[in-house]
């Protein structure tokens, strides 16, 4: 699927939207030139997990962990049963990793498929061969005045 944005805030709603589809367990995999519009696709996704902190990319820590307050993003209504929970938003920045160990020497291979966890990998495209095969690739292109192409991707994006 493609889309086009013209703003930030279009952006951010976007990826509100994306986030509500959301079940529980996926790995999304964030592609893009340096400034580009990850980490604003990132917090939008945050936001429509119900996470309010103030989102930066963990370009140094490498991975930050949020508790997420969404029961389920796709409904946004209260699940009975604790482990159908999305308890944690799991944000890495693989921009400064060497290989592909880098992320699984953080750890945080124990939250793919977890589904208790979203968790978004920017700067995918360096560790895309270690990534669950269910990974959804989100690639984004930036235009002048804060316009963006966004494609979601079952599979890496060839030209990236």
């Amino acid at each position: 699927m493609k889309y086009y944005t013209k703003t930030t805030k279009e952006t951010l709603s976007l990826a509100k939207k994306f986030a509500k589809k959301l079940k529980g367990g996926e790995v999304i995999g964030l592609i893009g030139k340096l400034g580009a519009g990850k980490t604003i696709f990132t917090k939008g996704i945050a936001l429509g997990l119900g996470i309010n902190k103030n989102i930066s990319s963990p370009t140094f820590v490498l991975m930050k962990i949020y508790p997420a307050k969404s029961t389920r993003a796709k409904s946004g209504k209260a699940i009975l049963t604790e482990s159908n929970k999305i308890k944690f938003f799991v944000h890495i920045d693989a921009y400064r990793f060497k290989n592909k160990q880098d992320l699984i020497a953080i750890g945080a291979s124990e939250y793919f498929n977890n589904p208790q966890a979203i968790t978004v990998i920017e700067w995918a495209d360096k560790v895309n061969k270690i990534l669950p095969k269910k990974t959804i690739f989100i690639k984004i292109d930036y235009y002048k005045n804060f316009e963006r192409t966004i494609r979601v991707c079952r599979r890496i994006p060839y030209s990236v």
